[in-house]
Parts: structure tokens; sequence; C-alpha cells
């Protein structure tokens, strides 16, 4: 559905985009991640032409030919306030020249966002999650082959966000593709069978998030020492079985960062017993979204 080849953007000498590449497949939900300022409002912009390219290559539709809609709800999206729901989405439909039966989209517009009776209220008395709803049903006005959310639940309370996911959710099974950009990584979790994390313009890296927890992601031990022993660590480094070790001298808690965490437990315990230092509990973490985000977004782990 998107194919984004070696683009390139910069504000004077500032460079936001720097030879990105990057694919959305049809029917793709794709969590599109990043910290602030990392050129993902930027990417969409150019994906909508509302802003031009310095160069690179952007192909739309499975044939190539770049004839597919798309709708666009900016993270801010703008309305008349003194317009009801209807009035309003009157206002865009005629704005993109809507072909068909105006009434009937405008109402299954409303019914797939939950604003039927909402849609009959001045646009002032919205509450953000309402604003959210009737922005996303203006986005799918025109029956889009692909939908850009820019934080679309940004802002809102748990039940708002809930009812933005259960839309995206009902997008999705309908088959319309969707570039999801969002901070809050629970929804990416909940709904996306693809991520993207752009870091310095480019993709630090792409694909399921099975398939990026497995390539970047590592699994943690957290073993409780009986009491504090200060050779634990000396030990335990004589293996090389982790990445990375960290005892609380203070606490006998000891954490290892692995490749695989059955196995690296197992050389651990053995370790430990060969050389008298007992252990009153052992835990195992896997890989979250959240810790390799932070990595590859020039965060941090932990």
């Amino acid at each position: 559905m998107l194919e984004i080849n070696d683009l390139h953007k910069s504000y004077k000498k500032f460079k936001v985009l720097d030879g990105l590449y990057m694919k959305i497949n049809k029917g793709d939900v794709y969590g599109f991640l990043g910290r602030n300022g990392c050129g993902k409002t930027t990417t969409m912009n150019i994906i909508c032409n509302i802003i031009p390219k310095d160069d690179g290559e952007i192909i739309l539709g499975e044939d190539g030919t770049n004839k597919i809609r798309i709708g666009y709800l900016p993270e801010t999206p703008s309305m008349y306030d003194y317009m009801n729901g209807y009035e309003y989405l009157g206002y865009i439909a005629n704005c993109i020249k809507f072909e068909g039966d105006t009434k009937k989209r405008i109402s299954a517009a409303l019914s797939l966002t939950g604003m039927t009776e909402d849609a009959k209220r001045r646009i002032k008395g919205y509450s953000r999650g309402m604003n959210q709803r009737l922005g996303i049903a203006a986005a799918i006005l025109n029956k889009p082959d692909m939908l850009i959310l820019d934080e679309p639940t940004s802002a809102l309370d748990p039940e708002g966000r809930a009812e933005v996911m259960g839309i995206i959710r009902a997008l999705s099974d309908t088959g319309t593709t969707i570039l999801l950009c969002t901070h809050i990584l629970t929804d990416v979790e909940r709904v996306a069978n693809r991520v993207g994390i752009l870091n310095n313009g480019r993709l630090a890296a792409e694909g399921s998030i099975e398939e990026i927890l497995a390539s970047y992601g590592l699994d943690s031990i957290e073993i409780q020492l009986s009491r504090p022993d200060e050779h634990a660590e000396e030990v335990l480094w004589k293996s090389q079985f982790a990445r990375k070790i960290d005892i609380m001298e203070k606490t006998g808690l000891v954490i290892a960062e692995v490749d695989d965490a059955e196995r690296g437990m197992a050389e651990a315990m053995k370790l430990l017993s060969e050389n008298g230092i007992s252990v009153s509990s052992v835990k195992i973490s896997r890989p979250t979204l959240e810790q390799v985000y932070l990595s590859l977004a020039g965060g941090y782990w932990r």
C-alpha cells in the first residue's frame, strides 16, 4: 500500500529525514513510533502531499500508480465549532467532492465512530474524545484505502482511548490500511500487526512486534540471593552467560540481561550452587516493546 525509498527532508540546516525507507502492506495496522521531533509528522505530511519532500520516492497503491484514497486525522484537528457534527461532515463532503449518497455515507461514518446521537449537538460543546471520533469520521468519509492517524488517543481518558482503539479495530476488519502514530505503546500492542521505530531520520527497526522483540530485545533474570555476597558478580561473570549484570550490594539482588532466559538461568544457578551461594528466588522477565523502543529511539534500558 505504501513504500518509501530514500526519503529526505530538511528545514534549513536541520535534517529531519535522512534516507528513510519504510513499507506498509495492504491491510496493515502499522504503529509508527519515535520521539517528539524525530520526523513522524513530517513523514505523514509528505505522504499526504501537504509539504514537499527534498528527495526520495513515495509509491502508493499495490500497483504503484499512486491512485489511492487517503484519510488523515492530524493530532489537533481544527473544526468549525458553531456547526453540529452533521453540518461539519456535510462541509467536508463538499470539500472532497464526495461522489455518491452523501447522507448515507455521513450516517455510516457516524455510526462506525459512535457519533450518531452526538452529531446533533454543536461541536463547541464536544469533549476531546468526541472531537477525536468526529475527526475520524471526517477522515474516513471518502472511504480511504489508507487511514493516517496522528496521536488519535493523546489527552484522552482510558474510556476514550478504548473507544478509539475499537474504531481502529473495526476499520482494520473492513480491510482499511492504517498508519497509527502514537506515543502510547500499549495502544500499539493492542492493535498493530507491524511497527516501525524512527530515529535520526531513519527507521531503526521495522517488522512485527514479535520480530522486533526477538531481534532487539533481551530477556532478563532477577536473582535474589539469600544474603548479599560480594563474590556473586565475579562468579557469574566467569561463564559470560549474560550481556550485562547488575548487582545491588546492599540487597543481594542480581539482574542479568541474557539472550535466552532458560539457558541463562540454568547456568547462573549452577555457578552459584557450585560456589556455595544460596538463592531465595528467581524471576524471568521477557523484553517489552517499551524497552526496545527506549533503546532504539535513542533512550535507555530500564
